[in-house]
Formats: C-alpha cells, structure tokens, sequence
C-alpha cells in the first residue's frame, strides 16, 4: 500500500462514507472552504493510479468507489505508527496517551476489560 498524502486521506475518509460515488458527490460532503472540483479530480486520479480506488465511466464523467477497505487501511497505518514512532510497542502507545492525558483511567479500564474477552488467536 503507497502512504497516502493528508490530502489524500481525507478524501479517502469521503470516499468511503460515500461510495460509490462522483466527484461532485465527494466535493459536496467537504468542509467550507471547499477545494476547486479539479483539484478534487487531480487526488481522485493519484487514488486510482495509487491502487486506492476505481473508476466505472457513464458518458463523460466516472463513478469512483474504493478498492482498499477503510479498515485494512487503519490496520496498516496504525502498524506503521507505532513501528516508526515507537519501537513497535503499543504499550508504549498506550502510555504516551495516557501521559499526554489524551486516555482516561476509565477508558484504559475499558481496553484491558475489551483484551481480556478477546480469544488468543485474534490479537493483533
């Protein structure tokens, strides 16, 4: 999977909640300042060329939907996270955030309680 831009990325998180879809579609659940429709197309097309989405043509314009599920995207990025930024531990993960106060004692509570009912065989 080619890393995607932050542009990107975000019209991907579109594309998904809207698919299929045509770029005017895509354009329409943008936040305002919304980007000029060609430089909405110019991304669509560096998605279809990075293997993230497809095209079907209807006379002059496409219907674009993704090939990539949202999911396995987020489990390849939050890998690549916390391989690059640290060590590939995601204790070291769950710290940071805990120290930066961006989890709570509750909400740690309930992870360890979602990894206790969690088989084995499943764990990430």
């Amino acid at each position: 999977m080619e890393k995607l831009t932050h542009q990107e990325e975000e019209l991907m998180l579109i594309i998904w909640q809207n698919e299929p879809g045509f770029i005017k579609d895509f354009l329409e659940k943008m936040e305002k300042p919304r980007p000029p429709y060609t430089t909405i197309a110019s991304v669509v097309k560096n998605l279809e060329r990075k293997g993230y989405v497809t095209s079907k043509r209807y006379g002059n314009t496409y219907e674009y939907k993704a090939l990539i599920k949202e999911e396995d995207y987020k489990k390849k990025f939050l890998s690549n996270v916390v391989k690059n930024y640290f060590e590939n531990s995601y204790k070291d993960l769950v710290s940071y955030f805990a120290a930066e106060k961006k989890i709570s004692a509750e909400e740690l509570q309930e992870i360890i309680k979602l990894i206790e009912k969690t088989p084995q065989s499943s764990k990430v």
